[in-house]
């Protein structure tokens, strides 16, 4: 379980994972503590499960006692490696606690000075699931409408932007993140298809949903009016919902399509682009130093966006408020097999709100063989769905046990609460 051997001084980080933790600094000496999955018993009573090897791993941090080498200050020990400071961390967040292993000596209890505290519960807690705290990565830069949505989501989250949608995915999946919020439809431009593909490609879990209403505006720098513009930039759903609106301003312009809509603000603010406008929000405006051409230029005021929030584990369904799934599906060989698939539902008076095809990237085209006609080529997709219904109802587990019945592969995305917020036209505040 333990072994000490002479090495250089390190820094001590403690880890709940599986791998091992690594070596923890004690004067001239190191610890080296492996977590084993084997049975292994010790006279002294601490056994080999998890809870027993994090209570060891406190008590080295408490009752070490090594002296302390004279060229060699408190808190040091990668100065070796040069100097540089390290953030303790547990479950992959920041503590509190400095978790270094600092030699002990008289004159600091002497000088009464502070020594190092024994981990605890709350430090190898995960992390809060209400908001509070959590990281949430999102798609763009500051002032955009994937922000508003997860402020709205995680009203005292940390936002993290990413420059793509696939980076917002990693960051949950690699623990630099806590959440992702990410677009999937708006009422007018519809699905948007890359973030489909990424469900699933990825193992993260859909654990609810919030409906954002979109506002845009024509931004432009101070001082410009509209008609020196030239070149309108913004995102491609942003231009399309945009695009009657443009054309009754009299702009004779062209549009250029970008990554997001507040990233557009932001490249005619940094390049001072006196010929150029950008469409985006209201808050990127602020942000950015910019002004307001024209207010609310959506061509449609139901103009709605519909944000998943996505976890790296699933929520417990439950039956005492509206939920709604999401699950993926590719149809076997067969005749009507999708007409088999949805009637499973229809049977249980289970209601769809969303039927989404993608093509099957592993196998784009199915050949049928026919001694009269020939070969047919017959396109292959996957179904992405949503329907409204808990996996805790018993009628939406009969309804997939039956698709699965008529699927040659079948996957539950979530299981997650409705949002339910009142809804109303979008509006300038």
């Amino acid at each position: 379980m333990q072994a000490i051997v002479p090495t250089p001084p390190h820094n001590l980080k403690c880890f709940t994972g599986t791998t091992p933790p690594p070596l923890a600094r004690v004067g001239r000496l190191v610890v080296q503590s492996v977590y084993r999955s084997d049975s292994v018993h010790f006279s002294n009573g601490v056994g080999s499960s998890r809870a027993d090897w994090q209570s060891s791993c406190a008590i080295l941090s408490s009752k070490v006692v090594s002296q302390q080498q004279p060229n060699e200050k408190p808190g040091a020990g990668a100065a070796g490696s040069g100097g540089a400071d390290h953030v303790a961390a547990v479950n992959g967040h920041k503590t509190t606690i400095d978790l270094s292993l600092v030699p002990i000596d008289t004159a600091d209890k002497d000088n009464n000075k502070p020594q190092p505290k024994a981990l605890t519960i709350t430090d190898l807690s995960p992390a809060p699931m209400h908001g509070s705290q959590l990281r949430v990565a999102y798609q763009g830069v500051p002032g955009a409408y994937s922000e508003a949505a997860a402020g709205k989501a995680y009203p005292k989250c940390e936002a993290i932007p990413c420059d793509q949608f696939e980076v917002a995915f990693q960051a949950v999946e690699l623990w630099i993140a806590d959440r992702a919020v990410l677009p999937v439809e708006n009422s007018l431009g519809g699905s948007i298809h890359r973030n489909y593909d990424l469900l699933l490609r990825h193992r993260l879990h859909i654990v609810g949903e919030v409906q954002l209403p979109v506002h845009h505006c024509l931004l432009a720098l101070p001082g410009v009016r509209k008609e020196y513009l030239t070149r309108v930039i913004s995102h491609p759903q942003a231009l399309a919902q945009c695009e009657l609106t443009l054309t009754k301003l009299g702009l004779n312009v062209a549009r250029e399509a970008v990554d997001d809509t507040a990233g557009a603000a932001e490249f005619v603010a940094a390049n001072n682009l006196r010929d150029t406008a950008a469409i985006a929000s209201a808050r990127a405006a602020d942000l950015y130093g910019m002004n307001i051409l024209a207010d609310g230029i959506q061509d449609d005021s139901s103009n709605v966006t519909r944000f998943v929030m996505l976890a790296r584990e699933p929520i417990i369904p439950r039956t005492d408020r509206p939920f709604k799934t999401s699950i993926v599906f590719a149809h076997d060989k067969g005749t009507s097999v999708l007409f088999k698939v949805l009637s499973a539902f229809a049977f249980r008076n289970i209601s769809l709100t969303k039927i989404e095809s993608r093509p099957h990237r592993n196998r784009p085209i199915r050949l049928v063989d026919d001694e009269n006609e020939g070969t047919a080529k017959h396109f292959e997709y996957m179904f992405y769905v949503d329907f409204e219904a808990s996996m805790a109802e018993v009628r939406a587990q009969n309804a997939l046990a039956e698709v699965q019945e008529f699927t040659s592969f079948l996957r539950v995305l979530g299981s997650y609460p409705m949002d339910m917020t009142p809804w109303c036209p979008s509006r300038g505040d």
